[in-house]
């Protein structure tokens, strides 16, 4: 073979060599590039805070005590278990809806977990009968903290989680709990997407005011139980309340809740009939039987605002969502009501509403009334009008002494963006109520609308597109007072009250009366 024979075979290796080496350069190069990827991505994962509750035997008992939501979620896992670490992801992805500072759900369930891997756990796992891991387990929070679960037995309160894997069917199998409709994507409400104090009329806006009526609906009465404000004096603007949410409150179960009420009153709240001196009426009061009133059921969560949701804590909430409850009743009472309502609505806030000042301001302006409210358009007017007069006033207050809410400044409302055709004068678009020139029809029209047939509409809209393991029907919300006339509420509550008051009047003279003597004693 001759030189010239192995030039091209020469010239071929070195070709190669040049080639590999550049590959090899390259491929140092990508991989260092990648690593410098997933490192920024390790970094960028690491900032995300773990949500769930890590507990041990130390404080398992003492934290799921403090709690005062119905539902818990627990994860036994161990920390060598290589499926446990695949799974945390998973696990934290759902709880960040519930637990945390930026949580979509607050205030509904609590998220924790207990490393069964340390010594110092074996008996809190042995107590849950931890047979695998991860293993989760759904219950109250104080079942937890007091109890124990046993796969043998049929457990009361705590039941094992069977479909947790990947994070939308925990998820789901959590919204089957709730009767919910959540989504992983759920973010948490940022008041600042809202415009300026009701100024949008979307789907979104108004499925949020209906949420916060019921919210009103609850928080009210836990008000009422938890400061004892039921007494003789009370219990009549209490009842005639309960009656009106039982003909016309926009959702059923809180009309069925408030019925519910009505007809155990007097077994709730015997002092509203008799002293309150004998231990067993204050043993009612008391006791656990108040706490367990659900005026909108058993699964409605509590303080958890959000069209009432002032950009500080301290701002909007509860007084919010009352101003759209009383406007939801206002336009659904009949003519024939519309007195009624108005005295009962002015009472309630006199004898309920614990804000000294603003109970006391309302109800000047219920008894400074010059003509009667004979129908639905007085009435829907009038508690307008005195909504617009107190907005009015705490926008001076708020301005003075700094402590109104930045997004949710008090204005004039509705604004000529909703409702242009209510303003006859729009120059005059920004003066305060009293120096508008408005259309009252136009406006009565827009409040039958806002908070009637589109307040409704929208509620059902988002119940049939999103929760499908719970049927609303259309009963499931009302628009007009035809679902149980005041009447018959009134007539369901005196015979209950009458009933009540008869029984006890009958104890009270069988423990006074003397025994007779039998014969030949």
């Amino acid at each position: 073979m001759n030189l010239f024979n192995l030039i091209p075979f020469w010239v071929f290796v070195v070709f190669v060599v040049v080639i590999s080496s550049h590959d090899v350069m390259a491929f140092g190069s990508q991989t260092r590039s990648q690593r410098s990827m997933l490192w920024i991505f390790q970094q960028e994962s690491s900032d995300i805070t773990d949500v769930a509750l890590e507990l041990n035997s130390s404080n398992f008992d003492v934290v799921l005590k403090s709690y005062t939501v119905k539902f818990a979620v627990v994860e036994f896992f161990a920390s060598w278990c290589p499926a446990c670490r695949n799974y945390k992801p998973h696990y934290e992805k759902v709880a960040r809806l519930f637990n945390g500072p930026d949580a979509a759900h607050p205030g509904l369930v609590v998220m924790a977990r207990v490393d069964c891997a340390p010594k110092i756990n074996k008996d809190l796992c042995d107590r849950f009968s931890v047979s695998h891991f991860p293993q989760l387990l759904w219950g109250p929070p104080m079942k937890f903290a007091s109890g124990s679960w046993d796969t043998k037995k049929v457990q009361d309160g705590i039941k094992l989680i069977d479909d947790m894997r990947p994070a939308d069917h925990l998820l789901n199998w959590i919204n089957k709990q709730l009767g919910s409709s959540f989504n992983l994507d759920d973010k948490k409400y940022d008041p600042s997407h809202q415009t300026l104090s009701l100024n949008r009329s979307n789907a979104v806006e108004i499925t949020q005011a209906i949420h916060d009526v019921e919210e009103a609906t609850v928080f009210a009465f836990n008000m009422i139980i938890e400061h004892k404000l039921i007494n003789k004096k009370t219990q009549a603007s209490l009842i005639k309340f309960l009656q009106i949410l039982v003909a016309h409150h926009p959702i059923k179960r809180c009309r069925r809740g408030s019925a519910k009420l009505l007809m155990n009153f007097n077994e709730l709240w015997p002092s509203a009939f008799f002293s309150a001196s004998s231990l067993e009426t204050s043993a009612v009061q008391d006791g656990d039987t108040l706490k367990s009133v659900d005026i909108c059921g058993n699964q409605f969560p509590h303080e958890n605002w959000r069209f009432c949701r002032g950009s500080k804590n301290e701002t909007r909430g509860f007084s919010c969502g009352l101003w759209i409850l009383f406007h939801s009743l206002s336009v659904r009472v009949g003519n024939g009501e519309s007195q009624l309502t108005f005295t009962v609505i002015c009472d309630f806030v006199h004898n309920f509403f614990l804000c000294d000042e603003c109970r006391q301001h309302f109800y000047e302006m219920c008894l400074n009334i010059s003509v009667p409210v004979n129908t639905t358009r007085d009435l829907s007017l009038w508690l307008w009008n005195t909504h617009n007069k107190v907005n009015e006033m705490l926008k001076i207050e708020e301005e003075i002494s700094g402590t109104g809410d930045p997004l949710f400044p008090k204005t004039t409302w509705p604004s000529k963006e909703l409702c242009p055709s209510c303003y006859v004068s729009p120059s005059k678009v920004n003066d305060d109520a009293n120096n508008i020139d408005w259309n009252t029809n136009e406006v009565f029209s827009f409040l039958a609308t806002y908070y009637g047939a589109m307040l409704i509409s929208s509620y059902k809209e988002k119940t049939a597109i999103k929760n499908k393991d719970i049927e609303l029907t259309l009963d499931d919300t009302s628009t007009n007072a035809i679902t149980v006339p005041v009447g018959a509420a009134l007539g369901i509550a005196l015979a209950s009250s009458a009933f009540g008051v008869l029984a006890c009047l009958w104890r009270m003279h069988q423990k006074t009366r003397k025994p007779k003597k039998r014969a030949g004693a």
